[in-house]
Formats: C-alpha cells, structure tokens, sequence
C-alpha cells in the first residue's frame, strides 16, 4: 500500500471510530506500528488528526452549528448513556435540591433517579412529566419552548433560575474542548446552562464519548469548574483539565 493511500485509510478509519490505536491501525492496514506512528505523526503536523498517546483521534469539528432533534440523539450511543446516568442518579442525596437539564444523557439520569427526599428542578418537559408521573417532587422553568430540544429557554427561564440555590445540577452539552469549554450550538439555552452552573453548589456534566474535542458556537461553562461523569475517555488531557468520572472503566 502506498503512502497516500495508508493515509487515506487512516483517516477514513478515524472518521469511522473518532479514536483509535497504533496497534489498532496496524492490525487493520497489516503494517508495522513504527511505519503506523511515522504516518500519524505527519498526519497530526498538517493537521488531519490530533495525536494522543498510544494513537490519534479526530480533529475538533470547530462550529458544528447543527442541533440535531431528541428523537435522533435519543438513538446513539444508548449503553454508554444509561451506565453514565446509572452512576449519576447514585449522587443525589436527602433534601438536594437538584437542577437537570435537557438532554438525552440527562433523561437517563432521570430514568434512574430514586431519591423523593429531594427536589428537582428542570428545564425538560419530558424530564418534568416523568419525575411527577413517579411522585417526586419537581418543578419546572417558564419561558420559551424550544422544539428540537423539547426544553425551556430564553430569559424568563434565566430569571427563574436566579432565585435558587442549588445542591447540585446535572448540565448536558454539546461539546467538550480543552481550549473553547463546554459548547452548545444555541445561545438561548446556553444561558440557561449558564446560569445553572452559576447557582449549583457542585455541577456535573453529562457527556458520552463523541462529545470530546468538539466545539459548537456558543461556550457555556469552563471544563474545570465542573465534574465530567462519561462512559471512557479517549484522550486523557482532559482528566488532567478537570475531574473525570470514567463509568465504563
């Protein structure tokens, strides 16, 4: 195989995995693992991936501007969601009172939450339905409806938010960057999220793998201020930015 064509095949093996290893990349193109980091270390200097130790993942995909609807985000990455939601729910102690945001990975946590000696608070109408349908006690923001999430944003909703004082807030994002933060594609519910983390005594993100390395329009939070709850990390300099609870480790 020549060269170029090694590359073309890396790339297009990274696209697919959005991670992956020499060992990985040498098994598959039947090549040494020297000739494998030689290729990957060219193909980091023109910028095609990002290298990490023992492999590469892809690049960051800088303003990834589409918000994709509940219903198709509801059907990626389901396992990975449910055990990151599992272990979530477990943090909620007695008389928390608890913001969740909307989300598909937040609806999880929602799904496994069984504390009623807390309250909730949401954004989500579908989180809000299921938690009063289970008789916790929650309530929900007012303010605009915004229909490809099925949440609460806009102003009212910020102002509602600025009159508690939360134990703890479960946020969801879009995606997660060392240098640009936590990013979501929308502006209006990137205050929502804002002033959550602004108003929660100890916050945690909720984020599956394919949020990392991605920066969408709009930066939300600072990685470390918060505790990021995913399934495994890819690229370990973000443990070395914040906290990370890795649940499938």
């Amino acid at each position: 195989m020549l060269t170029q064509e090694r590359h073309n095949e890396i790339l297009r093996i990274l696209t697919e995995k959005e991670a992956v290893t020499v060992t990985q990349l040498s098994e598959l193109l039947n090549t040494s693992e020297s000739t494998i980091r030689r290729d990957l270390n060219k193909l980091s200097k023109m910028g095609k991936l990002t290298k990490v130790f023992g492999g590469a993942t892809v690049n960051a995909q800088i303003f990834e501007a589409k918000d994709d609807t509940v219903s198709t985000r509801s059907k990626l990455n389901i396992e990975e969601k449910k055990a990151i939601g599992e272990y979530a729910a477990k943090l909620i102690n007695n008389f928390d009172l608890v913001f969740i945001d909307a989300g598909t990975t937040t609806k999880m946590l929602v799904e496994y939450i069984e504390n009623k000696n807390a309250t909730y608070v949401t954004n989500a109408i579908d989180h809000g339905k299921l938690l009063m349908q289970r008789g916790f006690n929650v309530y929900i923001l007012g303010g605009k409806l915004k229909a490809s999430t099925e949440c609460i944003v806009g102003a009212d909703g910020v102002d509602n938010l600025q009159k508690f004082n939360f134990t703890k807030c479960f946020i969801g994002t879009n995606g997660i960057d060392i240098n640009s933060g936590l990013t979501t594609p929308d502006i209006e519910e990137a205050h929502i999220k804002t002033e959550a983390l602004k108003h929660s005594y100890t916050s945690f993100v909720l984020a599956d793998h394919s949020k990392f390395n991605k920066v969408y329009p709009v930066t939300f939070g600072k990685t470390e201020n918060v505790c990021i709850i995913t399934g495994s990390l890819t690229d370990r300099k973000f443990a070395e930015k914040t906290v990370v609870k890795e649940v499938l480790v």
